[in-house]
């Protein structure tokens, strides 16, 4: 796919420059399934009269999603004219679904806040001024560019609306809740959600919302942000950008600065729309809170369903926002099913360290689960662990006696007590994992799976992660995280 990607952009490049790039190289995407590459020149054309060439590098975006790729040029020329900065065009094609941009170096605004928290320690006040300019570029995406924009390019939908909102927050019961897991009332969450998504449509839904405004889209280029990454943008509620901005999981911005910096926006925002305070802050707390949510959900597919690390080590950052969020929030609209989830994603010491190596204990992740359905995703982005075949143990499931039953029925649990097989096979289950987590504790290590697979996921691999849950709750220092998947709600 990358050679293909490739051509597409070299037969672009050499439409526009009339020459091959001198070299190209692909680049990391993210979460993205755009590809992304830096194409060099290394001669010297002048384009339109005016763009001289000379040695400089470009970025090449290659992407099969026509409207997305609409969405993102059309919005980049919009903002421009603007006086925006925004990357230029320089060409684009796209039946091929390639385009050609400006090239704003590998320097961001998280890059930045990474290096002076390495250096000092601290969020200096270098980072301070550098985040005020941010806050007072945003209102002039979200405002004055707004005023004649054509909405109908936004990109998947032309407004946040009640479809957008419940996409997110479904994302994050899909995504996040449910692969944890973290337990909950499924009818009663659907009720919350309807309630809290027409609480949030309250608010005023005219303006631009960039929707993805966080530190990894700010580029630091010529000793200022310019911004990348708009192509989700609609319109919608003020609100929901700064949020993304300053609740950035790994920016980690502390909290005392982040009330000054909300503070900010709205006299800044306030220089282009009649602006009240308590009016904005009245909403500001439910979408900071959707815009977590649809994060945890990203973190939880890319990480935990795709097993990416870079998005597991976001998700206990995303914890401890949730939690100063929650601390904060003083929302007039009753959610007691979703606060519920809330506190308990808060309260799981789990979650709080997902992705981090910790001196807290070692947690065992423990599955049961059908081969039909394929293997369970390692909730912590370890790699590590052991899966047992259980199908080599007599299946209860062929006695009709048992077959509407599980692992955790007595009469399964005492048919598989009986056999010698399936004892001789929980033994030296016992003895490999005993074995791991000797070591695993040993060493500071902050997470073991273990996964026992049967033909259903019903019978044999629920009684055995059973058993191998009880006898490993006897031991001090560990904490166990027992999960039938096949037995779950769908």
């Amino acid at each position: 796919m990358n050679r293909d990607a490739q051509d597409r952009l070299v037969r672009l490049y050499r439409l526009t420059f009339g020459r091959a790039p001198a070299r190209i190289a692909a680049l990391g995407a993210d979460g993205s399934s755009r590809k992304y590459f830096r194409l060099a020149d290394g001669g010297r054309t002048v384009i339109d009269g005016r763009t001289d060439i000379d040695g400089r590098t470009f970025i090449g975006t290659a992407n099969d999603d026509r409207r997305e790729n609409v969405a993102f040029l059309s919005l980049s020329r919009h903002f421009r004219r603007h006086g925006l900065p925004v990357p230029e065009i320089f060409a684009e094609n796209l039946e091929q679904g390639v385009y050609l941009q400006q090239d704003l170096g590998d320097e961001t605004l998280f890059s930045l806040v990474a290096a002076a928290r390495a250096e000092a320690g601290t969020f200096s006040d270098r980072l301070v001024a550098m985040y005020r300019q941010v806050l007072d570029d945003l209102p002039r995406f979200q405002v004055a560019a707004a005023e004649d924009l054509d909405f109908s390019v936004c990109y998947p939908r032309s407004r946040f609306d009640a479809q957008s909102i419940r996409w997110d927050l479904n994302y994050f019961k899909y995504h996040f809740l449910k692969l944890v897991p973290i337990d909950f009332d499924e009818q009663a969450l659907e009720d919350d959600f309807e309630r809290f998504t027409a609480f949030l449509l309250e608010a005023d839904t005219s303006y631009f919302l960039y929707r993805d405004f966080q530190s990894r889209n700010i580029m630091w280029h010529d000793s200022r942000p310019h911004y990348i990454d708009y192509q989700g943008g609609r319109r919608g509620a003020l609100q929901y950008d700064v949020a993304s901005l300053l609740q950035d999981a790994k920016a980690d911005i502390p909290w005392e600065i982040r009330d000054e910096f909300l503070d900010y926006y709205v006299e800044a925002a306030g220089k282009y729309a009649p602006l009240r305070r308590d009016a904005f802050l009245a909403h500001y707390y439910g979408y900071a809170l959707v815009r977590l949510m649809q994060a945890l959900g990203a973190y939880g597919y890319r990480g935990l369903y795709e097993g990416k690390s870079h998005f597991l080590t976001s998700i206990s950052h995303g914890v401890r926002n949730l939690e100063g969020l929650l601390a904060r929030a003083s929302l007039p609209v009753n959610l007691p099913e979703l606060g519920r989830a809330w506190s308990r994603i808060v309260d799981d010491p789990a979650l709080r360290r997902m992705g981090e190596v910790s001196g807290e204990g070692l947690t065992v992740h423990l599955w049961s689960f059908s081969y039909h359905l394929g293997l369970p995703r390692d909730p912590s982005g370890n790699g590590g662990g052991f899966i047992f075949d259980c199908r080599i143990v007599k299946n209860p499931g062929r006695i009709p006696a048992y077959a509407d039953l599980t692992g955790k029925d007595a009469p399964v649990a005492a048919f598989l007590d009986e056999l010698d097989e399936a004892r001789s096979f929980l033994g030296d289950a016992k003895t490999m994992v005993d074995r791991a987590v000797e070591h695993h504790q040993r060493r500071g290590f902050s997470d073991l799976t273990v996964a026992f697979g049967c033909t259903g996921g019903q019978h044999r691999s629920v009684y055995f992660a059973e058993r191998l849950a009880a006898h490993l709750k006897e031991r001090p220092g560990l904490t166990v995280r027992l999960r039938h998947r096949e037995q779950e709600d769908s």
